[in-house]
């Protein structure tokens, strides 16, 4: 298959995930009963934001400073599950620069990638030759591996011979300056909350001057109460907030969510930490001795930063050229081509 070959069949998936084939339509309806955090609303929401990057135009951009190949070469892939088709992007990479993929799968996927490359099998056969889904990764010649900390060991011990991506924890930030406007807290909610928190690139702690006045936030991130609805994540919140209780830690509590000031990144499940900053130009310094531990920042300001930083709300749609972990996937591929 040549380049062009490949862009017209993810072109074309593109077309057909934004009109919801029929087997994609029982698939989606049956991810909530195999993985309650795959609500009906949040995979579509993943689908519309990976249909959205592919078109033409921008496949063409995105390529379009790398060469037209076919490699013999097989990736093997370790997608995570914590969100809709985490790794769809990922998939993309590979196939799209002309390798051949071996892909496991998370338990918690559901079975949705296992529909969408059926889908683009169907749209040009030729693709059907290039993947393989497999229970355990064998014979392959690359890594792309995506994990915690803990399970980053253990692909370190076993691919690291091989060249390889291998991805750790990382969280989001958000920063607030006390000047945004009611809609840009309420885009900053989507931030916290799309995909009850449990992406890489869900906000985990903001950063706020001193005597910000929490009901602000608390005011502008109302409309997002029904999250609680979700008994899995009121259930988190109520065991939070029992510990806070008992522990008699300060925090703040609106009802769904809990804010409690931590010198730590990653937030418990309903917890939003916080610290407070004197000015903004010393909290670029200190984001930028945190940058390996960030996957991105979000600000209603520009900032100077190392690590990505996005607008209120844009942190859950990534670009073809956002990389996990800032890790650049197609460099990677074709210099290991």
């Amino acid at each position: 298959m040549t380049k062009q070959q490949r862009i017209n069949a993810f072109v074309k998936l593109g077309q057909l995930l934004q009109n919801y084939p029929q087997d994609l339509v029982q698939v989606i309806e049956q991810a909530q009963y195999k993985n309650p955090w795959y609500t009906v609303g949040y995979v579509k929401k993943a689908i519309q934001a990976i249909a959205a990057n592919l078109t033409n135009e921008k496949l063409q951009h995105w390529l379009s400073d790398y060469p037209d190949m076919q490699s013999e070469k097989t990736v093997g892939l370790i997608l995570a599950g914590n969100i809709p088709l985490v790794g769809f992007h990922d998939i993309l990479c590979v196939l799209i620069s002309g390798f051949k993929a071996k892909i496991k799968v998370s338990s918690d996927d559901a079975g949705l990638t296992t529909c969408v490359l059926a889908l683009l099998a169907d749209i040009e056969p030729e693709v059907r030759a290039r993947f393989e889904i497999v229970d355990k990764l064998k014979d392959f010649d690359l890594v792309i591996a995506t994990g915690s900390d803990n399970t980053s060991r253990y692909f370190d011990y076993y691919f690291g011979s091989k060249p390889h991506i291998i991805r750790r924890n990382r969280n989001s930030i958000g920063v607030i300056t006390g000047q945004e406007t009611p809609e840009q807290l309420r885009d900053l909610g989507h931030d916290i909350f799309d995909y009850f928190g449990l992406g890489c690139r869900s906000v985990s702690k903001i950063f706020i001057p001193k005597d910000y006045a929490v009901s602000q936030l608390f005011e502008g991130i109302a409309d997002f109460k029904t999250i609680s609805e979700h008994f899995k994540y009121n259930n988190n919140y109520d065991y939070n907030k029992s510990i806070y209780l008992i522990n008699g830690d300060k925090h703040y509590d609106n009802g769904f969510l809990l804010l409690k000031e931590d010198t730590r990144t990653a937030s418990p499940l309903a917890v939003l930490y916080y610290e407070e900053y004197n000015s903004l130009s010393e909290l670029e310094n200190e984001l930028n001795t945190q940058q390996q531990a960030i996957q991105c920042v979000v600000s209603a300001i520009p900032l100077s930063l190392e690590s990505p930083v996005f607008g209120f709300g844009e942190s859950q749609c990534p670009a073809l050229s956002d990389y996990a972990d800032g890790v650049n996937t197609l460099d990677f591929l074709f210099e290991n081509q």
